[in-house]
């Protein structure tokens, strides 16, 4: 027998040990006894941090989103979060994973990995070197289930369901899809943490640019052409239960741990990191809207609190793995003043109607953070950006390629936006009628009440 079929039958002590020593510093796959084998504890935190994800849409956000609108459209926002759910489940599984990580073009993956074909319990090493394949697809999809659900809160009480799932359906694969594999996949264009070939070097931690400004911006548009609610600035639209907002908050702030931490693909210093910067970006951003609340109307509200902490919760997004504490506080307290201002001033200043300020929290937040990446970025957050391919920017400009990035991104989803509603809108109808409208889309659209006392 030779020397090298020997190692691999029968690993060393000093094999064994090394590949224990890699797995406890997440520095490298296996090389010889732990070789395709995931590791049990960043194996867990993902799993873990996967059903964190979804709590974050079902049924934080799905709460979130139905306490703010009336009473007799409360069921449509949830059916349209849950409706969403299995739609992108089902579109995961036939080719979404594939076309967002699967090796293919710059732009968009190849179908390699079509069906979830050979996305198995051994770890891909392009993705995390001691995670199961099969969990990061299922983590990713949770990313997916929460992007085109962030775009239910600009056009809640007036857009038809049929027509948002058949707008969701294209949008996913015109643009998530594509900027998921641009920003996150091994050969992506603009993937510069995890591709060396990448022409845009840009960064994006836990989705400032694939989940919040594609889902934020496209849903400003969507606002717009499908027009105002009836009685838009002539009466009042008020949440019917700030209970439920509330608890939706806590359970998107409880998720957000997953959806940010999580993002480290282990149990690791950059997953504290990620932890503790979410953390502070929260509750500085909540303070800040409390703060401005009382200045400006006399008494903080508990909508305005809720509107903070998400607000640092989105715009730290994209930065979380990569600023340290410092970063994350002054992050959060730019936030709170952008995101207040964008809520309070600007929509009224331009008068389109995002129901639930899905632009002026997400859009806002997540632009301003991808922004923020570039500048605050640091190495003493995350040691992966002293690599040879971002030691040179990270602190210069970085933020140049973050602009480029985020640019691209926005032309993209402002544009399908566009093309998708006139489509459907001319073939199908996107908007609901105006008894429907009065009498509620709960009973007209799915036939049941929230409430029925």
């Amino acid at each position: 027998m030779t020397a090298s079929a020997l190692s691999a039958a029968d690993p060393t002590v000093e094999q064994r040990l090394a590949d224990l020593e890699s797995y406890v510093k997440n520095s490298g796959p296996g090389l010889t006894a732990l070789k395709g084998v995931p590791g049990p504890g960043h194996n867990a935190w993902l799993m873990v941090s996967a059903g964190m994800v979804l709590f974050m849409t079902l049924p934080g956000l799905a709460l979130f989103y139905g306490g703010l609108v009336r009473r007799k459209n409360v069921l449509s926002v949830l059916a349209q979060c849950l409706g969403l759910a299995g739609l992108v489940t089902v579109l995961w599984w036939l080719c979404g994973y594939s076309l967002s990580f699967a090796k293919g073009s710059p732009f968009l993956g190849g179908l390699g990995w079509s069906f979830l074909h050979g996305v198995t319990a051994e770890p891909n090493p392009d993705y995390g070197p001691w995670v199961s394949h099969n969990i990061y697809a299922m983590y990713q999809l949770m990313f997916a289930i929460i992007t085109p659900a962030l775009i239910v809160g600009a056009i809640a009480e007036r857009m038809r369901f049929k027509a948002l799932m058949v707008f969701c359906v294209a949008w996913m694969f015109i643009v998530y899809f594509p900027t998921a594999h641009m920003l996150w996949g091994s050969d992506g264009w603009m993937n510069g943490l995890g591709n060396a070939e990448a022409k845009v070097k840009a960064i994006d931690f836990a989705g400032g640019i694939v989940v919040h400004m594609t889902s934020g911006w496209s849903a400003l548009v969507l606002c717009i052409l499908l027009g105002p609610r009836k009685g838009f600035g002539r009466e009042p639209f008020v949440p019917h239960s700030m209970v439920l907002c509330l608890v939706g908050t806590g359970m998107l702030w409880f998720g957000w741990y997953g959806f940010n931490a999580g993002s480290a693909l282990a149990a690791d210093a950059v997953a504290s990191n990620a932890f503790v910067a979410t953390t502070l970006s929260a509750g500085v951003g909540l303070c800040v809207w409390a703060f401005l609340e009382q200045v400006v109307r006399g008494k903080p509200s508990i909508l305005g609190m809720c509107s903070g902490a998400v607000a640092g919760l989105a715009t730290i997004t994209p930065a979380s793995g990569f600023v340290t504490a410092d970063g994350a506080v002054a992050i959060g307290f730019i936030a709170g003043i952008a995101t207040f201002y964008a809520c309070g001033k600007l929509k009224g200043w331009l008068k389109y109607d995002d129901s639930l300020d899905t632009f002026g929290v997400h859009a806002v937040g997540g632009t301003l953070g991808t922004l923020l990446a570039g500048v605050l970025a640091s190495p003493a957050a995350n040691p992966n950006l002293a690599s040879d391919r971002l030691n040179g920017i990270v602190g210069h400009s970085l933020w140049l390629e973050q602009i480029k990035a985020g640019g691209l991104v926005l032309v993209l989803s402002v544009g399908a936006t566009v093309v998708l509603y006139q489509v459907i809108d001319r073939t199908i109808g996107c908007r609901v009628a105006d008894e429907v409208e009065n009498q509620g889309l709960d009973l007209a659209e799915h036939g049941e009440e929230g409430y029925t006392h």
